[in-house]
């Protein structure tokens, strides 16, 4: 058993050891409006849930040199934006939206998304997606790094709006094998669902 701290190395060596040990990640795929209207989309997979009551999710978004990404920043600016799960039949056009485009284009028009509109919110939503989430801004921290260039935000997204597709609701529970997500692991790779087992929780 290796026995490492994280001090002695430096911060891509423990970027490794996190994205090769904590896996499979769940894939938020988010847009974004800026203040301009550019409808940004991008995948993030520091993603999970906090709280179901109220529904709450959160989503670490990395800054680059202490800057702000787009999506963080125009969450800071409108409060709301869109959570997407990843799946199977749009992940190749998830993975095209990671392209390093600059804020006035959109990651959407370049990897030939559908946006659709919310309901509650006034961020558009992509229709190849099988569930979406309108989510308002709940709270956002800056952690890491120094207090001068924190190394990222973090997100917490209250859910005001579900959008599911009708083929995957069973008695109000999600089927995982119709909605056939995608989780991340390390470098270029990625996961899909696998065997399915279960184990009942002791009383």
């Amino acid at each position: 058993m290796l026995t490492i701290y994280p001090e002695e190395q430096t911060e891509r060596d423990n970027y490794k050891l996190l994205i090769g040990s904590i896996l499979p990640r769940p894939i938020a795929f988010i847009t974004t409006l800026s203040a301009e209207g550019v409808l940004n989309a991008a995948p993030y997979s520091y993603f999970n849930i906090i709280s179901a009551d109220p529904p709450m999710i959160s989503v670490s978004v990395q800054r680059k040199n202490g800057v702000r990404k787009d999506t963080s920043r125009n969450i800071m600016e409108t409060g709301s934006f869109v959570v997407h799960i990843s799946d199977e039949d749009y992940i190749e056009a998830i993975n095209l939206t990671a392209a390093n485009l600059p804020p006035d284009e959109s990651e959407v028009d370049y990897a030939q998304l559908t946006s659709i509109p919310s309901t509650i919110i006034k961020v558009p939503g992509i229709a190849e997606a099988k569930i979406r989430m309108e989510c308002t801004l709940e709270q956002s921290l800056a952690l890491g790094g120094t207090p001068s260039s924190p190394a990222c935000d973090l997100i917490i997204g209250r859910v005001v709006c579900f959008h599911i597709a009708e083929e995957l609701v069973e008695g109000g529970r999600i089927d995982a094998q119709r909605l056939k997500p995608v989780s991340r692991l390390a470098g270029n790779n990625y996961s899909k669902l696998g065997e399915i087992f279960s184990i009942d929780r002791p009383k």
